[in-house]
């Protein structure tokens, strides 16, 4: 088929991927032989290895070689059927990332087959995303792009990242022959090629430019943040897990699951990007967040707020229903609550206090301050272009950082360690303060749908709040 012949089909209800999703199992083997052939041939011309052996250890490599391919595949095909499940959502920004290619000349629609103005307005107005045929040539571009710019930036010469280049590998080759490894011509070209594509094909083909535009980040730091977010979080074994109920679960349950993590994902890397300190170790920065996240999550649900409670064991019953193990349904189920982990942390090393306490009194007082209502109505308002999901997550990150502010404010105020007698003596200081806030969000209750504007006015008083 033809490339126009593909979307026709696809918009008729046709599955369908493109030439280049079909076959690229095909290339990324060749790559893997090119390159352990480069590898193999230096240990030969350096005595490491006896010419006799270079044959049959390549032939010993075959199956997991072909595994390392096959794995890369399935979380390729996995990012397009992610991206269809959210393609009429996910339009706006893949209109905007079209145009940001288009601007120095980097994609030619027209030659891609790509919709026009006028036909992402139909879409839109017809509430349907780009076809599978489409995401998969905006994914290419995608990893194009990144691949470029990483192999342009130092991000292949840390220490941290780095360790791709040894993944890449079969496992017989990395003991033996580590130091061929570590001097392997194309070293920077591999590391920018594997962490290009675990990690485009994780989040999204419009995830770097969405970072981009909220933040200004360039795209080497937006790597550095995902890669922390992804290694304090655990990710990878989430995904393993969840990649293990194939079969299991329904594939509507699983999608669930990766999406979930990925609104986390999204929210923690653009929390990494405007506190950028973090990203100049990233070793120590992930031992740091990890050990604050592991504490946190061994806490829920326990010290969360009746509704937060109440929301985290409805979710993890649901997956339980479906067949999901408890273990994995709870994890799922937290990845709200798990956000605030990075809040946490930084109060506790900005007043030098436990984990424990500040997640304590973090959460009692987000209880006290009705947060899980204004984080729902934040959440119900309006996304209907790219200026509206700005908004809501700019309210939605101003909500997390003045409770923030508020928790070192309490945790300051009194030293007790209860979190009730805390907030008591917090209350009473702010006392004027407090009861405004708590007058604005009556009326707000009284309102059947709290608007932009009526958020706004909420946010204020609680930015008062946070300010004395």
């Amino acid at each position: 088929m033809t490339q126009r012949g593909r979307v026709e089909y696809a918009l008729k209800g046709g599955r369908i991927n493109t030439d280049a999703i079909d076959n690229s199992a095909g290339v990324d083997c060749s790559d893997h032989e090119v390159n352990i052939k480069i590898l193999l041939g230096a240990a030969v011309r350096e005595g490491k290895l006896p010419q006799a052996e270079r044959n049959p250890l390549l032939a010993e490599m075959t199956d997991e070689v072909a595994a390392l391919v096959l794995r890369d595949n399935y979380f390729q095909t996995q990012s397009l059927s992610v991206s269809g499940t959210l393609a009429p959502a996910l339009l706006d920004a893949q209109e905007r990332f079209i145009r940001h290619l288009e601007k120095p000349g980097r994609l030619n629609r027209a030659l891609e087959y790509l919709p026009d103005d006028e036909e992402f307005a139909e879409r839109r107005a017809a509430k349907l995303g780009l076809t599978a045929p489409e995401r998969a040539v905006l994914l290419a571009y995608s990893k194009i792009a990144l691949y470029d710019e990483l192999l342009a930036s130092n991000v292949p010469d840390d220490a941290f990242i780095g360790t791709a280049l040894e993944r890449y590998f079969p496992v017989p080759l990395r003991s033996r022959f580590k130091a061929q490894i570590d001097a392997h011509p194309l070293r920077r070209e591999i590391i920018a090629t594997h962490v290009t594509n675990s990690m485009i094909n994780r989040v999204g083909s419009t995830f770097v430019h969405r970072m981009q535009e909220e933040t200004g980040a360039a795209a080497p730091d937006v790597v550095r943040a995902y890669l922390i977010v992804r290694e304090a979080f655990g990710m990878v074994d989430l995904w393993r897990a969840t990649e293990a109920l194939d079969y299991q679960v329904p594939d509507r349950v699983q999608t669930a699951m990766v999406i979930d993590a990925g609104r986390l994902i999204v929210r923690a890397t653009l929390w990494f990007l405007r506190n950028r300190a973090h990203l100049a170790d990233l070793t120590r920065s992930i031992e740091h967040f990890r050990a604050g996240a592991e504490r946190l999550a061994a806490l829920l649900p326990q010290l969360l707020p009746a509704a937060d409670r109440a929301s985290f064991e409805a979710a993890a019953k649901r997956l339980e229903k479906e067949g999901v193990p408890r273990e994995l349904a709870t994890r799922c189920a937290g990845f709200d609550a798990m956000f605030s982990a990075l809040d946490i942390v930084e109060v506790a090393d900005s007043i030098r206090r436990d984990i424990e306490p500040v997640a304590h009194l973090h959460f009692a007082l987000s209880g006290e301050l009705d947060f899980p209502w204004i984080r729902a109505r934040i959440g119900a308002l309006p996304a209907d272009s790219h200026w509206h999901t700005l908004a809501k997550a700019a309210l939605r990150d101003d909500l997390a950082g003045m409770l923030r502010a508020l928790a070192a404010d309490a945790l300051r105020t009194d030293g007790s360690g209860d979190p009730a007698a805390q907030i008591a003596a917090w209350k009473t200081r702010h006392a004027v303060l407090y009861e405004r806030f708590r007058q604005v969000l009556t009326d707000l209750r009284a309102s059947a749908s709290p608007d932009l504007a009526m958020l706004s006015v909420a946010m204020r008083e609680l930015r008062n709040l946070s300010s004395r």
